[in-house]
């Protein structure tokens, strides 16, 4: 159902990501320049992001994109869901709750992480279903790529 991303992987793995950031799952595209960067960073290694490809009867059919913290208040390794993303047609058949599965048992993290937007109702109840809970916080960020 999942499997590592493979070098061969590089065109499905650009078209994945510019529809998920074409979707209402995000803010804003991204730079298609940042495609290249990840994908390049994953074929590099695994130490700071990691990627699946999601297929059903043989067919690539979404992917999740993986980044890796060491995290001192959860004591360990956490790792953010940084995208997540399933073919329309392929939505509702299991994988989203599958991957989260194969995420909690074999990924050695203490600590799982993943954004939402707020009006993502289907998402969220997903999300909360595999356990997830939501933060009492916002988060800040200083974004270089944005800024002028």
């Amino acid at each position: 159902m999942f499997r590592e991303i493979r070098e061969e992987d590089r065109a499905i793995y650009y078209d994945f990501v510019d529809k998920f950031y074409h979707t209402d799952a995000v803010n804003a595209p991204v730079p298609t320049k940042n495609y290249e960067v990840t994908f390049n960073e994953m074929m590099r290694s695994d130490q700071y992001v990691k990627g699946y490809i999601f297929e059903m009867d043989g067919s690539p059919c979404g992917f999740a994109l993986l980044s890796k913290t060491f995290s001192q208040e959860a004591g360990g390794l956490s790792v953010t869901i940084e995208e997540i993303y399933i073919e329309p047609e392929f939505r509702g058949k299991g994988l989203g709750t599958s991957f989260f599965e194969f995420l909690k048992r074999e990924i050695p993290a203490m600590r799982f992480r993943i954004e939402v937007e707020d009006d993502n109702d289907g998402a969220k109840r997903l999300y909360e279903r595999m356990g997830f809970e939501l933060l009492p916080y916002l988060q800040m960020v200083i974004d270089k790529q944005r800024q002028g």
